[in-house]
């Protein structure tokens, strides 16, 4: 693959996961009964960046669980092959609670629609809102995020790479062409 261009940087992802903590406050009115779940693996430090910043807010402590879909996806290439597992970790319950999925990119929706199932075997949330770093577009089911820290529309001969210092020492976002 050949880089394209850096979409954001470390200091851009800050200054866009602020931007979200505030959005999420204001369109549920403060952080009453609100948790933030994360979609491994790049989700998990998303949202936990994000309770953070609405910490540092809003002076309220958000719950953050992690979300592994793994079970849940529909688009594994044989229904037979074993899957990679990881733990969810959602140590609360979520009935009557605004779940906010925080994932790092939108593409199909496969990964969101995944994490919907997942999050309704978990309880009965009162509201399930879906966030994400960068929406590349190209749809295959009708969910979009009501948090988006950057649009871009991207064809398919091109990959977005989500880097994450907890994963992978730094933070930035990039474009690349296949």
């Amino acid at each position: 693959m050949e880089h394209k261009s850096q979409l954001l940087s470390e200091s851009d992802i800050c200054r866009v996961l602020k931007r979200i903590a505030h959005q999420i406050i204001e369109k549920n009115r403060g952080t009453k009964d609100l948790c933030l779940i994360g979609i491994k693996s790049r989700g998990v430090p998303l949202a936990q960046r994000l309770a953070q910043n609405i910490f540092e807010i809003d002076s309220n402590k958000v719950e953050v669980g992690e979300l592994d879909i793994t079970h849940y996806r529909d688009d594994r290439v044989k229904a037979n092959d074993a899957p990679v597992l990881t733990d969810t970790k959602v140590d609360f319950d979520i009935t009557g609670k605004t779940v906010v999925l925080v994932d790092d990119v939108i593409f199909t929706g496969r990964t969101a629609r995944a994490a919907l199932d997942a999050v309704l075997d978990l309880g009965r949330a009162s509201r399930i809102q879906l966030c994400v770093l960068i929406d590349r577009g190209h749809s295959e089911l009708p969910i979009k995020a009501n948090f988006v820290g950057k649009n871009i529309p991207t064809s398919l001969d091109e990959a977005v790479a989500v880097r994450l210092f907890e994963y992978d020492g730094e933070n930035s976002v990039d474009i690349y062409t296949k």
